[in-house]
């Protein structure tokens, strides 16, 4: 079984994998965000934070770490936000399909009424008094707010997504998980996301 833990290039913070980003190094000498944490080759460890990138960027961190010369793309840290938003919704969107998700005001208020919601998700763009009328129902149940309507639309394959709840299973927890690294890779948090079971 491999360790997991791994050092930070840029802070040299000993850290779990889960808060972690890995790279690895194309053939080509081009970085490329390993977010399967799967691709060959050594990979490069950087904290799940935005800064912890720019800062390994701005020292030359990444060719340091690789012993070779490394093609860093320009907007590394929007290419990191992108692999990791694109992370989240893609599970959301297996949920659905696993028939795990309910879409909808009164379904969801009423999957949340009946214990069957375990996790709440709600627009950021979506009517204020509606989100909260469904997070003073949800209780302690963890609220996931990061991603607009337009955005869980797509994931969910419906028209105008602005809330929806996941109902008890193992996805719940690679959800919450997948969510906590973008919003600590954004810097956000007090995201009500703990895990209960």
């Amino acid at each position: 079984m491999s360790d997991p833990q791994r050092r930070c290039i840029a802070t040299g913070q000993i850290l779990e994998k889960e808060q972690l980003l890995r790279f690895a190094v194309s053939p080509g000498g081009q970085l490329v965000h390993d977010i399967g944490m799967n691709l060959p080759g050594r990979g490069i460890w950087v904290s799940c934070d935005a800064d912890a990138i720019e800062l390994a960027v701005k020292k030359r961190l990444f060719a340091k770490a690789a012993k070779q010369a490394v093609v860093v793309p320009v907007d590394l840290i929007t290419e990191v936000d992108r692999s990791l938003t694109q992370q989240c919704l893609s599970l959301l969107g297996l949920g659905r399909k696993g028939g795990q998700v309910t879409v909808g005001f009164a379904k969801v208020e009423r999957a949340l009424k009946s214990g069957k919601a375990t996790l709440l998700v709600a627009a950021s763009d979506g009517a204020a008094d509606g989100r909260q009328k469904l997070k003073r129902i949800a209780g302690s149940l963890p609220v996931i707010d990061i991603f607009s309507g337009a955005e869980l639309s797509q994931a969910l394959g419906r028209e105008n997504v602005i809330h929806a709840g996941l109902t008890a299973g193992a996805l719940k927890r690679k959800i919450l998980a997948a969510v906590s690294r973008l919003t600590q890779f954004r810097g956000r948090s007090g995201l009500n996301t703990e895990v209960s079971e």
